[in-house]
């Protein structure tokens, strides 16, 4: 029997995506319990077909399981990126709680049609040059 207090670690191995190690500018917007529109300038850590690490240094509360939309800054990647050319619809899957003083991180999965999941195991949304926006 599982302990209810013990986690679950994830191996690289045990992934069905592989990541890619970023930190591009991004803009996450979402509606909070009053309908109003929010958003908050983030930093994406790493990026894969199925989700995103985000860190946002404002103190953006968001809670587990709010829809938000995550769009990467055009200047930061060029306007052929599809992210910098379309806003991506994700749930938040995880809060990492920060110190005082540093930022809060927010994992994200992507709200993906399973029709439409992609076949490679190469991130559709990495892009050769993305390291050079670094």
């Amino acid at each position: 029997m599982a302990n209810p207090t013990s986690t679950i670690a994830v191996s690289a191995t045990q992934r069905t995506n592989s990541r890619q190690r970023v930190a591009l500018p991004a803009r996450l917007t979402w509606k909070d319990q009053a309908g109003a529109v929010r958003f908050a300038s983030v930093v994406t850590r790493d990026l894969s077909d199925t989700g995103a690490f985000v860190e946002c240094s404002s103190s953006a509360p968001l809670p587990l399981f709010r829809l938000v939309h995550l769009q990467l800054e055009p200047s930061a990647v060029g306007s052929a990126h599809p992210l910098a050319a379309d806003r991506v619809l994700a749930a938040v899957w995880r809060v990492e709680k920060a110190p005082t003083g540093a930022a809060q991180g927010y994992a994200l999965r992507f709200m993906l049609d399973p029709a439409q999941a992609p076949a490679a195991a190469a991130p559709r949304y990495a892009v050769a040059d993305m390291a050079a926006a670094c």
